[in-house]
């Protein structure tokens, strides 16, 4: 499957077979991270990857966590760690890059778990403080996002979006300047 196809099918995923990925496929989705960019190649992240049925449980009952968190063999904590990331960004010198960076190497491994046929979902809305607590995440560690990764509970759940789901090429690019042409503020 090419880069262009993996972007037209990748989605949401909301309900997981609770099927083991096989390790040489874990590995090699996972990977795709640690090659991601980010600003003066600070890396500046860590990823948890969560197996354990019993943490996946943990993160759905007590920091209430989406309950498809548990459904999906592994969970990806994406954390981003200030200190080590670029400062700068908008010439802003104490504006730093983590996020964005983290952000970069979280959709790298969306793609690619779509390529392989597995779901991901990226999720926003968590308990950071008690996900911290949960997953030893120390104090100079921020979690960026979290994601599900599994094989989806049904093939369809993997297609391309409607068209019309998505705003005009019209409405989205601007020539040369912003413009607020086909947009409604």
């Amino acid at each position: 499957m090419d880069i262009f196809e993996t972007i037209r099918i990748r989605r949401s995923v909301r309900d997981y077979k609770s099927d083991p990925i096989p390790e040489e496929k874990l590995r090699k989705v996972l990977d795709v991270m640690r090659q991601a960019p980010s600003a003066g190649n600070r890396q500046p992240w860590k990823f948890i990857i969560v197996k354990d049925a019993k943490i996946r449980q943990e993160m759905v009952v007590t920091c209430g966590a989406q309950p498809f968190l548990s459904q999906a063999p592994v969970v990806v904590v994406a954390c981003g760690i200030e200190k080590v990331a670029w400062h700068g960004v908008g010439g802003n010198r104490s504006a730093s890059a983590v996020d964005i960076d983290v952000s970069i190497a979280l959709t790298y491994l969306t793609l690619a778990a779509t390529a392989e046929g597995l779901g991901t979902c990226w999720i926003s809305a968590f308990n950071e403080a008690c996900f911290k607590r949960l997953l030893k995440v120390p104090e100079e560690a921020k979690i960026v996002s979290v994601t599900p990764l599994g094989y989806p509970a049904s093939p369809d759940l993997l297609h391309p979006i409607k068209e019309n789901a998505r705003k005009s090429f019209n409405e989205v690019f601007c020539d040369n300047v912003y413009s607020y042409k086909d947009e409604t503020i």
